[in-house]
């Protein structure tokens, strides 16, 4: 009996030691190899990668990665490093397909608008309906202040098969080689991997020109753009990532010092004004309206209310990308508010 008792206890300490084996043994791109997609991708784009590592003389694979969209101008930037305390260096930039709604950050769910801000990887979906895909972790702290608080929206990836309705689609052969990279990178230990959207590339002349016609019409945009352009170029100075927080308001932050260079115009001085709370009033619910006899119209009508559509179709025009002929942008918006409304 006893002998019987001994047997088990080894057979048990030895099952204990090979599944802890495994386990170590099994690692995250193990896991990620087991999906087809993911290993086929792997065989086709591993040597490719490395060649152009070595042509950029860059240490294969990457430890460290960081990725920065720019919307209004359809590209996608990797940066590599090998060393916590290395520069980032440029390794590629990737054509983005196609860019769902406009300039400004994503604010509900359903407005089909690319985010703006600071995130980091989250998932890696080897089964995705886009090829592959890259989750974001949108909304982040900043969008929870900012966005709708019952529905802010999600589901963000960077992914293939160029299509989009609110996300960051590039080609299924750009995804293989960016999954991959990613891969590898966080198999080695980065657990959060960088995304920076930028509404603009703020050295580009034309974008940074129709950035500023852009806020002219939406002032309240202008806030926004210029943290961000101060982590712009932060990065452009430094090749590094500079600490980014965020205020009870909201707001990006830069959480140490902002040198100043040529390159890097001074960030405004901003005040956080906090709003005066407002005298509770005391109300007679008595006084509500319960029902009315005439539903509201527009002042002077149907042609009234057409007219307004007109003037209105052909000052926002003025924002429409140039590729649109100027004959069709005011009716292009007067469609849009047809359906709409």
């Amino acid at each position: 009996m006893l002998k019987a008792i001994y047997f088990v206890l080894i057979l048990t300490c030895f099952h204990a030691a090979v599944a802890q084996t495994s386990a170590s043994s099994f690692n995250f791109i193990d896991y990620q190899l087991s999906f087809p997609k993911v290993n086929d991708a792997l065989k086709a784009k591993e040597d490719t990668l490395k060649k152009q590592f070595v042509e950029k003389k860059l240490k294969w694979p990457a430890k460290y990665l960081y990725i920065r969209s720019f919307k209004y101008d359809s590209k996608m930037e990797v940066w590599v490093k090998q060393e916590r305390d290395d520069t980032y260096r440029l390794f590629k930039t990737y054509k983005v397909c196609a860019m769902a709604g406009s300039l400004g950050p994503k604010r509900m769910e359903g407005d089909y608008q690319v985010p703006e801000g600071f995130y980091y990887i989250n998932e890696f979906n080897p089964k995705s309906e886009f090829h592959l895909s890259l989750g974001l972790n949108y909304p982040n702290a900043s969008d929870r202040l900012l966005s709708d608080s019952l529905q802010p929206g999600g589901d963000i990836y960077i992914h293939g098969s160029c299509v989009t309705t609110g996300c960051i689609p590039i080609t299924n052969e750009q995804i293989e080689e960016l999954y991959v990279l990613a891969a590898l990178a966080k198999n080695q230990g980065q657990d959060f991997i960088p995304v920076h959207i930028f509404p603009i590339s703020y050295q580009n002349t034309k974008s940074a020109d129709y950035l500023t016609k852009y806020i002219k019409q939406f002032p309240e945009y202008k806030d926004l753009t210029d943290r961000m352009r101060d982590v712009y170029y932060y990065f452009e100075k430094n090749k590094a990532i500079p600490v980014i927080l965020t205020n009870a308001e909201g707001a990006y932050i830069l959480g140490e010092p902002f040198v100043i260079t040529n390159e890097a115009p001074k960030p405004a001085e901003r005040k956080i004004v906090k709003k005066k709370e407002a005298t509770p009033v005391a109300f007679d619910d008595k006084e509500l309206v319960t029902s009315v006899n005439k539903l509201p119209v527009y002042p002077g009508g149907s042609d009234g209310f057409q007219i307004f559509l007109n003037v209105l179709s052909k000052d926002l025009a003025k924002l429409l990308p140039e590729e649109l002929s100027k004959k069709r942008r005011p009716r292009y918006f007067a469609q849009c508010f047809k359906r709409r409304y």
